[in-house]
């Protein structure tokens, strides 16, 4: 399967203009584990999660299709980065207490990658499909966002995006499934801020280039109007995750 590669074009952008989650998300994976000694971030991006990944585990191997990403990630001692798919990444048998793909499952040749991760996880080891999807502010900003995001650069989507629209509820998943916590993640942005993240998501990008223009600057004036220009919000991703346990032995 051609790894689909929708955010090489800024690398460094997307590593500053995208949301952070919190250690608390780790703590909320890790809590049914047994033992924390290596966490495998499949789709790892610019290492966001891995980062905090390390700060909970032993060890940490991150891993992503795109060498750029690879290449603007956050290095830390403890963390292996590695330029591999989710489909081909080879692990050691029986290694990992964690496997987690953040806002990447969509992209995957999922029944390949499960056989990946199943050789890969202990029994007892836990695989993690995590998301979010669009985000919550203020009534009157969502709908402009949602606007945007829809009516604007809605054809513009790869087909996979509607996944996080259905919080991957049409995926098969190959354990038992449970709900180790609720995380919601949450930033305090200006406009500007925002508008930096609005820049980061694929089909602007796809937009752009379609088009000759970037879409978003019609949509700022708008966005501006609803939001106020220095105002300071607190914007919120509730996540949804797909959860399970390898059976022991």
């Amino acid at each position: 399967m051609a790894f689909k590669d929708h955010f090489s074009r800024d690398s460094a952008a997307y590593r500053d203009n995208r949301p952070r989650y919190d250690v608390e998300l780790v703590d909320i994976l890790a809590s049914p584990l047994k033992g924390r000694g290596l966490a495998v971030d499949v789709g790892c991006g610019n290492g966001q999660l891995s980062t905090l990944l390390a700060e909970r585990f032993d060890h940490v191997i991150a891993a992503d299709g795109s060498e750029s990403q690879i290449a603007a990630a956050d290095k830390r001692p403890n963390i292996d980065y590695r330029v591999a798919t989710a489909e081909t990444l080879e692990l050691e048998d029986g290694s990992a207490d964690l496997i987690t793909v953040m806002q990447a499952a969509h992209w995957f040749d999922r029944d390949t990658f499960y056989k990946v991760a199943d050789r890969a996880l202990k029994p007892g080891g836990a695989l993690a499909l995590v998301g979010y999807g669009l985000s919550q502010i203020t009534p009157e900003i969502d709908a402009a966002v949602y606007d945007f995001y829809e009516g604007v650069v809605g054809q513009y989507w790869p087909p996979e995006r509607v996944h996080m629209d259905t919080a991957y509820a049409d995926f098969t998943f190959p354990y038992d499934e449970m709900t180790p916590g609720s995380y919601t993640m949450r930033i305090n942005w200006t406009c500007a801020q925002f508008y930096g993240y609005l820049d980061t998501w694929s089909a602007v990008g796809r937009a752009t280039k379609a088009l000759g223009h970037n879409p978003l600057h019609d949509f700022a004036p708008k966005l501006k109007a609803v939001w106020g220009e220095t105002e300071v919000r607190t914007v919120n991703w509730p996540m949804f995750m797909r959860y399970g346990l390898k059976p022991a032995a």
